[in-house]
């Protein structure tokens, strides 16, 4: 019987890990696609600028796909603990 509840811990673990990815993931992923949008948009209307708004743009999806890595570094952490 000892092997059951350890069981149900690393099933538990796996769930969460898995839940963590699928959360963490929805967030960079809107906001990216959000800040790309804008870019483009940004991009038609001033043609002249589109070398400092695809700058800003890359670093605004840099600092949203970061909620991104910590999900996965939580989903690691879980999965080998």
């Amino acid at each position: 019987m000892e092997g059951i509840p350890e069981a149900i811990m690393k099933a538990g673990a796996f769930i969460g890990a898995g839940l963590a990815m699928g959360f963490g993931a929805i967030g960079p992923g809107v906001g990216e696609g959000f800040a790309a949008g804008k870019a483009c948009e940004g991009i038609s209307r001033r043609p002249d600028q589109a070398g400092l708004l695809t700058r800003t743009m890359l670093i605004g999806q840099a600092v949203s796909e970061s909620t991104g890595i910590y999900s996965l570094v939580i989903a690691l952490i879980l999965i080998y603990q």
